[in-house]
């Protein structure tokens, strides 16, 4: 080996900050300790040690989500597992991050030996075979070929847009391989001809159209066209509308805005000109029951122009090997002068009155007041994703949900996460108490990194979104009743700013009391009634009780 040589874990250090990797989230474990001293000492990487597995997966989703990748650390077995869950919610929702994974020595694993982490029966792969299921490439790296099984991997990752797996164990992280070369493979190909037809095709399809509408979701934002989404939809003056998993991916304050769409339950004037519109454009479009109104859309998924990551399809022709930036691109050049369509939206206006506070009210005066172009917020599956997501944000803003894979407590680490990945702007976390206790030890873990976001507790006594589903009385919807006050301080979080919030006048002095404050934690506690719940999560909640019990 020559001199230039680096270990097996500097050679991924490197690959890892080539694609903007700058945080690493983990739990230390024995394996992994020698590993993690050279984590320490990388230039780029910062160490982030959480409370657990599954939050340093939820914290490298949040990270990923904002920067384009992420990177999450533990040790064989017992760590791995507990992280698992986090990395299926990445591969459901297309997150590109990678799960590193040390285990015992080449040697133990060669005896078979009986050695701790394992299941005591000498097969050491059965948990790299648990997370085949859930991300798109995986490795096992060995030291003559720990190098190029690093970047197939990675590569994967990148260009699919979901978690991979890597296992090292522990002497084969310290091998020495040659430096990395060159950059990741591209996957950004496009193939001329089968673009060429599209183009020709949707050229027809676009000149007899009487209307058309643009449906946007959360896949604009992966494969990284929402530059190319927006030229669309200036060069075309379309009205738009996303589904609530994609809410941002394009600015919401220009007159062709709709809103949220979600089916059946959306605002009438954004079913009619999605449903109605002689073509329907759909762009990175994936519909899932709790995004499209339990399956109640009213257009044909087999008619119009749907944009997919890799394949185009018109009136149901498919045309593949086309980057969704690419297929966007070629629209954009067949519509360019077309005469915009204004709908002449109402600005927002800070909701007056007072009064207990209701969903209602908390949702139009936390999306009037505390949301800013450069505010990231993240609200948790339940009353806050559903209840937030109607309303509109000034354009810059950004948005994370996780609306299809919904594992409760997701955002809270996922708020590290983001946080720590861009600085220049605040996170406004919106998050039930249910949800919360799932995850709170990670709010340790950002007060140790002097994190100054805002937290906004929604407090009504439980699982409010199962309530509405089944079980309205039933104690398995009860949770434990907390001193929500004190959690900060005792989790290391000393000079937070911990608000109360009961009616509406007083959310909207404890918001803008967090606005001024931006060199602190603010937790603010607003409580609402345990079954008082936003309108659209009312009406997705009737249809899941349905299909629970077999109907459709």
């Amino acid at each position: 080996m020559n001199s230039s040589a680096v270990t097996v874990v500097e050679y991924l250090l490197r690959r890892l900050a080539s694609l903007g990797v700058r945080h690493l989230f983990g739990v230390p474990g024995d394996y992994n300790l020698a590993m993690l001293d050279t984590v320490l000492a990388h230039p780029d990487i910062e160490w982030v040690g959480t409370a657990n597995e599954l939050g340093a997966a939820y914290a490298a989703d949040g990270y990923a989500r904002t920067v384009g990748f992420g990177a999450l650390l533990t040790t064989f077995g017992v760590g791995e597992l507990s992280a698992i869950n986090g990395v299926a919610g990445s591969y459901a929702e297309y997150v590109p991050l990678v799960h590193v994974t040390v285990g015992p020595a080449e040697a133990a694993e060669h005896r078979g030996a009986v050695v701790h982490h394992t299941a005591g029966d000498g097969d050491y792969d059965r948990f790299a075979r648990a997370h085949e299921q859930v991300t798109c490439a995986q490795a096992v790296l060995r030291r003559d070929n720990a190098a190029a099984e690093i970047d197939r991997v990675l590569a994967a990752a990148v260009r699919e847009k979901r978690p991979c797996y890597l296992r090292l164990p522990s002497d084969v992280a310290s091998a020495l391989v040659g430096p990395p070369t060159g950059s990741l493979p591209d996957s950004s190909d496009v193939d001329e001809v089968s673009l060429a037809a599209f183009t020709d095709v949707a050229r027809d399809r676009l000149a007899t159209a009487t209307t058309v509408t643009v449906l946007a979701d959360f896949l604009v934002d992966r494969f990284q066209a929402r530059d190319e989404l927006a030229e669309l939809l200036a060069a075309g003056g379309f009205p738009y509308a996303t589904l609530s998993m994609g809410k941002t991916v394009v600015g919401e304050g220009n007159p062709q805005f709709l809103g949220v769409y979600s089916g059946a339950f959306s605002d009438p004037r954004t079913r009619v000109a999605v449903d109605e519109a002689d073509l329907l454009i759909r762009a990175g479009v994936l519909l899932a029951d709790t995004t499209s109104g339990g399956f109640s859309q009213g257009f044909d998924v087999q008619s119009g122009i749907d944009l997919g990551p890799q394949t185009a399809t018109v009136d149901g022709k498919r045309f593949d090997r086309i980057p969704l930036a690419a297929a966007l691109a070629a629209l954009t050049e067949l519509v360019h002068g077309r005469e915009a369509v204004s709908l002449a939206v109402s600005p927002m206006e800070v909701p007056r009155g007072d009064g207990p506070l209701t969903q209602d009210q908390l949702w139009d005066i936390v999306a009037a007041s505390a949301v800013r172009p450069t505010t990231t917020v993240l609200a948790e599956q339940g009353t806050s994703f559903f209840g937030v997501c109607t309303r509109r944000f000034p354009d810059g803003a950004r948005f994370i949900g996780q609306p299809l894979w919904g594992s409760i407590g997701y955002t809270l680490p996922a708020l590290l996460g983001a946080q720590l990945a861009d600085t220049s702007r605040r996170c406004l976390l919106l998050i039930g108490d249910g949800s919360a206790q799932q995850t709170i030890q990670e709010l340790g873990t950002i007060a140790r990194h002097k994190l100054t976001p805002v937290i906004v507790l929604v407090n009504n006594n439980g699982y409010t979104v199962e309530r509405a589903i089944h079980g309205e009385r039933a104690c398995y919807n009860d949770i434990a009743t907390w001193d929500w006050p004190a959690v900060p301080a005792a989790l290391g979080a000393k000079d937070a700013l911990t608000l109360q919030a009961r009616t509406a006048n007083e959310l909207r002095e404890a918001l803008a009391e967090a606005e001024r404050v931006t060199d602190r934690l603010v937790f603010i506690e607003a409580h609402t009634g345990m079954d008082d719940v936003p309108e659209l999560l009312g009406r997705i909640a009737e249809g899941v009780q349905v299909r629970n019990s077999g109907g459709k």
